[in-house]
């Protein structure tokens, strides 16, 4: 019987890491995809997670003004609506302020309290609360992946240096990272990664692939560190760029429409008017 597709897959990961030499793991894994060894979407799975290790929690987590929260005051109705308004299976409870976290509330126990409101003798938040799993905003982001695995927990408050809040990482947006965005039901209709406008320009999605790109536009943008546009932009800058950042690259100009602090939304990809008799 042939080997599936998951099992080729994690009996290759292994081979590589039982080399023992991790500074030469990703030219291993490159060296094999170009000779056919591995598949070009399992090496770059392989070179995501290895690439984990050098990012730290503060580069992907949602910021702090960006947290969906409830006030511990908040009563069980208004903070299950808030779930369901936002898609959330888990929300932070603060006390006073968001630096002060004391505990996460978990969907499916507001539904028990809710569908069975006698079940709780107290019935606010503090009694449905969980323990909040509290990290600094420098730890590496592979050593969290494998703690909420082994933790079996699927949301972290980080903290700065002074103790105060200064984001929150779930399992999901671990993953993220690996195999790019996950949507569910909750989420709006995802529109295509590249519209043409009228004008003739093209709205790019960050999130489009480098080898996709190229068979909409005369570029030939190459990377072995990412497969994205948006990562590719990130590359150039040395950061994740802003709004309005722009960039010429083989006769377009790339401008960033849309961005946060952790990814590229969108971006606007316009022939320059050099190019533009040319291309015709």
């Amino acid at each position: 019987m042939e080997e599936g597709i998951e099992g080729k897959f994690w009996n290759m990961f292994k081979r590589i890491f039982r080399k023992g030499d991790s500074s030469n793991i990703e030219a291993i894994i490159l060296a094999a995809k170009e000779e056919g060894e591995i598949r070009k979407e399992e090496a770059a799975i392989v070179l995501k997670v290895l690439r984990l290790g050098r990012k730290q929690v503060h580069e992907i987590m949602i910021p702090r003004t960006d947290i969906d929260c409830a006030e511990i005051e908040d009563k069980i109705e208004d903070v299950a609506e808030m779930i369901i308004a936002h898609g959330h299976t888990r929300i932070p409870v603060y006390k006073d302020n968001k630096d002060n976290i004391i505990g996460i509330v978990h969907a499916k126990d507001l539904l028990q309290f809710i569908l069975h409101p006698n079940s709780s003798p107290r019935g606010n938040l503090e009694s449905v609360m969980r323990e909040p799993l509290f990290i600094p905003e420098t730890k590496n982001v592979m050593e969290m992946l494998l703690e909420f695995q082994s933790r079996k927990n699927h949301l972290a408050i980080a903290l700065d240096e002074y103790g105060g809040t200064s984001g929150m990482l779930t399992f999901e947006d671990v993953l993220e990272e690996i195999v790019g965005d996950i949507e569910d039901e909750y989420d709006a209709p995802r529109p295509d990664d590249i519209q043409v406008q009228d004008d003739g320009s093209y709205l790019v999605s960050g999130r489009t692939e480098l080898v996709e790109l190229r068979e909409h536009l005369v570029v030939h943008l190459e990377s072995e560190q990412v497969d994205t546009i948006g990562g590719y932009l990130s590359q150039l800058a040395g950061r994740v760029p802003r709004k309005d950042d722009a960039f010429e690259i083989q006769g377009y100009r790339f401008q960033i429409k849309d961005a946060d602090q952790k990814k590229v939304r969108w971006i606007e990809v316009r022939l320059l008017p050099e190019n533009s008799t040319s291309e015709d």
